[in-house]
Parts: structure tokens; C-alpha cells; sequence
């Protein structure tokens, strides 16, 4: 979603400095004319230089490990890096003044049973992937309310498309499946498949919060941002391989603990931000076999840190 974000802000006639990892990514997605700096957001003194060497004006936060049913295992991993990493950029865009901090959260912070979910619902999340985006959250508006750091919160939800890391095991369904379709293997499901989710294309998400700093209205309120249309992982699972011209053999393993339906309502955005990009889910999975074809598969490693096994899915045991 960065390297997205990042070009249109380009467009937009930005100056863009990156700061990444590159965990969950690769160097090839960086725009040409964006300058890239190799770090993390846990390192306060990278960060120190950074924001003393440059005179920034906005802050764009989207790192993190979006990978909700593996957050359970690595609690520690996800609460340092989800949480304790956008404190930090949190300190500095108050130190140096910055204008608007834009932060990407998600609609793991509502937790089960609040359908369609809405903005102004009570956030009860039920994974600590979304314990910590909802943390973040409420930092940010202690933060305006303590020191006048402007904010925009965005939440959007299974967002797929060009540039994404296809070999995490852990995360991005429709990036998982076309991985396996290309290395001949069965799709895995976990549980019946009958879990349902708004599959968001990335160019429908990604320029609305590249611009959305033009939008002063907005600041200081979280929307929801995504596709309004949910299906199940099992009819995703036909569409991705129907796009690449195969009949998906499916294995279904144990059902993890998920929240089983997740969809939410975009009104709020639409009124403050007009209609936005609306790709259909056939298109946007098109778009995406192509890039991965000709990008190719990516291996898929286990995560290195496993904090706790028990009751860890067997498929993330090897």
C-alpha cells in the first residue's frame, strides 16, 4: 500500500521521503523519484535524523505486520512494531510540527458482530493485531487533543492488488492463493470458507489517502475505506482461479479464531470526500494474475520469531 500511496503523492508534486525495512516489501516497488531510506520506525535515532534533515509537512503512517490471525503468536513482535513504532513517529510529528498525520488502521479494530461496521461504533477488537491499531488510534487523537497534531485515520480492510508480497503465508488471501495457483499447489482455507470479507483493490484506497491532506474537513476523523461489496473466501477462491484459467482444488484446514464477517460502510468518506474509485472484484484480480505472472512466484518462509506455539495452525507449524 506505501509504494501506492508514495506515487501518488509524486503525482500530486510531493516531495516523498520512504522509510522502510523492506520486511514486507521489496525495493523494486519504491517509486522512481521518491528518496528511499532504508530503516525502521523503531529506530528513534534514524528517526531524529530524518525529521532534523528534512522539512516535512505530512506524515504518512502505513507500517505495520497486517497479519491478524498470526498476531496471537507474536504478541510481542506485533506490539512493538504495530504499536510502540508508530508512538515513536507519533513524538517526532509533534516535536516537528507536522501539519497532518495520516494514519492507516483497520477494521480489526471492531471485533465481531457489528455489521455493516460503522465509524461511529464502540471498537472492540478481538486480536491483538487490532488491539494495536485501535492503541495507535486513540494515541493520536490524546495527541491532538494535548499538543494540536492534526490527524487522519483511515481503516481499511483486505486491501490486494500490484506490489503486494505474495509469499507471506500469514496474510493477503488473494496474494496466497495466486502464489500457490502458480506453483501448482491446493488453495488452503482455513476453516468451511464460508467467512466472508470486502476484497478492496488498491487503486480504490490508495490515491483517496494520498490526497486526502487536501481535505482540512477531514482532519481529526477516522473513516472506513474499502470495497461495499463482501463475498466469501470460497467465491474469492473461484474468481482468483478463474483469472488464471485453473479449477481450484481446495484444501481446507482447521478454522482459526477470526472474526467470521467483515464488511463496513463507506458513507462517512463518501461525504467527505466525494465519490471515490470502485474496481470490481473481477477487474481488480485480473489486474493483479497479470502483475504476479509476470513478477513470478515468491518463496514462502515461516515467520522467524514464533513467540508461542500453542495452538498455533498445523499449517504454520513447518
Amino acid at each position: 500500500m506505501g509504494s501506492h500511496v508514495a506515487k501518488h503523492c509524486l503525482q500530486s508534486g510531493h516531495r516523498v521521503i520512504i522509510l522502510d525495512d523492506l520486511s514486507g516489501g521489496f525495493k523494486i516497488n519504491i517509486p522512481e523519484k521518491a528518496i528511499f531510506i532504508k530503516g525502521s520506525i523503531n529506530d528513534t535515532e534514524l528517526l531524529s535524523e530524518v525529521f532534523e534533515a528534512n522539512d516535512i509537512d505530512y506524515v504518512y503512517h502505513l507500517a505495520a505486520y497486517a497479519a491478524e490471525g498470526l498476531s496471537h503468536f507474536i504478541r510481542n513482535y506485533n506490539y512493538s512494531n504495530n504499536l510502540i513504532g508508530s508512538t515513536n513517529l507519533i513524538n517526532f510529528s509533534i516535536r516537528y510540527k507536522i501539519k497532518c498525520f495520516l494514519f492507516t488502521s483497520s477494521i480489526a479494530v471492531y471485533g465481531a458482530g457489528q455489521l455493516p461496521m460503522e465509524e461511529s461504533m464502540i471498537p472492540r477488537p478481538e486480536d491483538p493485531y487490532g488491539i494495536a491499531k485501535y492503541a495507535v488510534e486513540l494515541d493520536l487523537d490524546a495527541a491532538n487533543r494535548m499538543f494540536g497534531l492534526n490527524y487522519i485515520i483511515f481503516r481499511p480492510h483486505n486491501v490486494y492488488g500490484e506490489n503486494q508480497n505474495i509469499g507471506d503465508r500469514y496474510r493477503n488471501v488473494v496474494g496466497i492463493f495466486m502464489n500457490q495457483i502458480m506453483q501448482h499447489k491446493d488453495l488452503t482455507i482455513f476453516g468451511d470458507g464460508e467467512q466472508t470479507r470486502a476484497f478492496t483493490y488498491i487503486d480504490d484506497v490508495a490515491p483517496v489517502i494520498a490526497a486526502s491532506i487536501k481535505f482540512e474537513n477531514a482532519y481529526n476523523e477516522v473513516f472506513n475505506i474499502g470495497a461495499s461489496t463482501h463475498m466469501s473466501v470460497n467465491h474469492l477462491a473461484a474468481l482468483v482461479a478463474s483469472a488464471f484459467g485453473v479449477n481450484p482444488i481446495i484444501k481446507y484446514e482447521q478454522a482459526r479464531k477470526e472474526v467470521c464477517h467483515a464488511y463496513s460502510n463507506q458513507a462517512k468518506l463518501k461525504k467527505y470526500f466525494g465519490d471515490t474509485p470502485a474496481t470490481s472484484i473481477e477487474d481488480g484480480i485480473r489486474k493483479m494474475a497479470t502483475w504476479a505472472q509476470l513478477t513470478g512466484i515468491r518463496e514462502s518462509n515461516p515467520f522467524p520469531t514464533i513467540e508461542i506455539k500453542e495452538k498455533l495452525p498445523a499449517i504454520w507449524q513447518d
